[in-house]
């Protein structure tokens, strides 16, 4: 070095480095019930357009065979919010596990929302409840749903994962008629469990109407604000808890 060369002070070089900034870990959300026909695609399908309609950049997960949270991404419209979509179920090359998708994600994403099959167990419930921060179990109002979730929250329950870290769970009531009997027994079933019981869902024509179109109930104009709030009781319990 040179008199004439100027040298730079620890201080300034610092300054001088760009900063590297960590974008936040993104909420990881697995909707899962063993039980097929318990609705877990339209959960799904409806909270990732419900955070993608607040501007969160949201991805959707589809580890379920038949594809349909996939077919869902493909009939959205492109004036509609993005969700970045995965279809998860397809064959890959050997090096890339069912878990490399939850890890190989867009920088900003800030959800994730995981649809799953059903016969959800072993290996794959352990994988998926190892990578997720929140497991939420739709139950429809039947005795065989009941008794298939409880045999399925104990599975959850004695899964490595869920032992060694555990995850925030919660059950919704999916596709109910309140002010029917079955109903009042699901909701027994369900206040009774040592898990959080956020909300139901109506059955309602209006899920069937936006699925066609890749839309969240959300979406459409004619929709019912009671279906609205049973959502933002969902919304706000993931909102509430820190991943």
């Amino acid at each position: 070095m040179t008199n004439n060369e100027e040298t730079i002070q620890p201080s300034e070089k610092s300054e001088s480095q760009a900063r590297v900034i960590t974008p936040p870990k993104p909420k990881r959300i697995l909707v899962a019930n063993a039980k097929g026909g318990s609705g877990k695609t339209t959960v799904a399908t409806n909270l990732s357009s419900l955070f993608a309609s607040r501007d969160e950049h949201c991805a959707l997960i589809d580890f379920d065979p038949q594809g349909s949270a996939t077919q869902w991404l493909q009939l959205r419209p492109s004036e509609r919010h993005r969700i970045h979509g995965v279809s998860a179920y397809k064959k890959t090359a050997a090096q890339m596990t069912r878990t490399w998708y939850l890890r190989n994600l867009p920088p900003e994403t800030t959800k994730v929302v995981i649809d799953t099959p059903a016969g959800l167990t072993g290996m794959l419930l352990n994988d998926l409840v190892r990578e997720s921060d929140f497991v939420i179990i739709p139950v429809t109002p039947s005795p065989i749903d009941i008794r298939s979730t409880t045999n399925f929250i104990k599975d959850l329950f004695l899964t490595p994962a869920q032992r060694t870290k555990p995850k925030k769970i919660a059950v919704i009531a999916n596709r109910v008629r309140r002010n029917t009997l079955v109903y009042s027994k699901l909701e027994l079933f369900l206040k009774s469990l040592k898990i959080p019981f956020v909300c139901s869902f109506r059955d309602t024509q209006f899920y069937i109407r936006a699925s066609e179109y890749g839309l969240g109930i959300h979406d459409l104009k004619n929709r019912e604000e009671k279906d609205m709030m049973d959502w933002v009781k969902l919304i706000e319990w993931i909102d509430k808890h820190k991943n």
